[in-house]
Formats: structure tokens, sequence, C-alpha cells
């Protein structure tokens, strides 16, 4: 039953919560991130990604844009120097603030899923669809890029059939010494999935 409350009304007040704490704090950093990309000429600044979010609903996630628009480029070639830096700190994923105000995603949950792989997952797969999706989740702090898709799948769902006030808390605990530690990105090396 508590975990139920929770589920329903705690995370969503927890969310507030945090998204209040962020802003009282971060929001000069946010504007200090627009004001580069605007003077060094790297716009557009807002990366929109369309993903899968609970129940199965598209929406629009942000993030700072850390490539070159440049699509005919490498990978390698499409890097610059503050989006390399926000990669490295995470801060990249600062205007997914916006899509939590907007209910669409939480800050812990499963990481939202492209669109193009709806129609590549299992029936079991999609639980995950059944909780927000989060900025970072039990899977993320769990090895995130560095382990296979099928090990992220029951992370994912290990947290979506376990949700409860202290897990959350343990995920945020965790998060925050992996952003301290400043671990090298491998999000650009990351394998498709391909079901």
């Amino acid at each position: 039953m508590k975990s139920q409350f929770y589920r329903l009304y705690g995370k969503r007040l927890l969310d507030v919560f945090l998204v209040g704490i962020v802003t009282l704090f971060f929001s000069w950093l946010i504007v200090l991130i627009f004001i580069i990309y605007w003077i060094t000429g790297e716009t557009p600044i807002l990366f929109r990604a369309s993903r899968i979010g609970a129940g199965g609903v598209p929406f629009t996630m942000l993030k700072f844009r850390t490539l070159s628009t440049n699509d005919g480029l490498l990978i390698q070639d499409r890097k610059f120097l503050l989006g390399n830096l926000l990669r490295l700190t995470n801060l990249d994923e600062l205007p997914q603030i916006w899509n939590i105000v907007k209910g669409e995603m939480s800050f812990i949950g499963p990481r939202p899923l492209p669109v193009e792989y709806a129609t590549l997952l299992s029936e079991e797969q999609k639980k995950r669809h059944e909780v927000l999706p989060g900025i970072t989740g039990w899977a993320q702090v769990n090895g995130k890029n560095d382990i296979s898709w099928s090990e992220k799948f029951k992370l994912d769902l290990y947290y979506v059939n376990r949700v409860s006030f202290l897990l959350d808390l343990k995920i945020l605990a965790k998060t925050l010494i992996l952003v301290l530690s400043f671990k090298k990105d491998t999000s650009l090396s990351e394998k498709e999935f391909t079901g």
C-alpha cells in the first residue's frame, strides 16, 4: 500500500521538490550555458528527440546539443568543446527539467528510448513504460552504456516492480557519486537496440 501511494503521488512530490532545488541552485548555470552557446555560435542550443514515454506515449525529450548539426560528418568530427564538457558532467541533461515539469519525465526511472524502438520491444520489455522515464535510473547507476541491452531491460524491470522512496534515494545517491566521478562518457558509442 505504501509503495503504491509513493508510485501514484510520492514520486511526483519528490520530482516537484527536486525541480525546486535544481532551479534554486542551478538556474544561473543554465542561463550561463545558453549564453556560451550563443557567444560561440553553436546553434541550435537544444537537441530535441522523440522518445517513448509512460504508457508508450511518445514525447519530445530536450537536451543541450552536444554535436554539430552536420550529419555528413563522423561522430568524432561533430564534437565540440562545450558539448564534450556538458556530456562529461552530465549537464547536457539539464533541459529535461522542463520535461519533468510537464509530467513527461521523472528524475528517476528507465531512460526513455527512441520511438523507433517501440516495435522492437517484447511485451515483457514494454513493462518499463509502466512508469515515467527518468533522467537517471537503476540501469544508469549499475552500468549504463557498459552493459548489454538485455541487462538494461532486466534492471529497468527490477525498478518498475520495486518502485519506492528508499530505492529512489539510493539511485539519487549513486547518481551523485557517478556525476562527481566525471567518468568518461560512452553514450556516443552505445550499440543500437535491434530487438
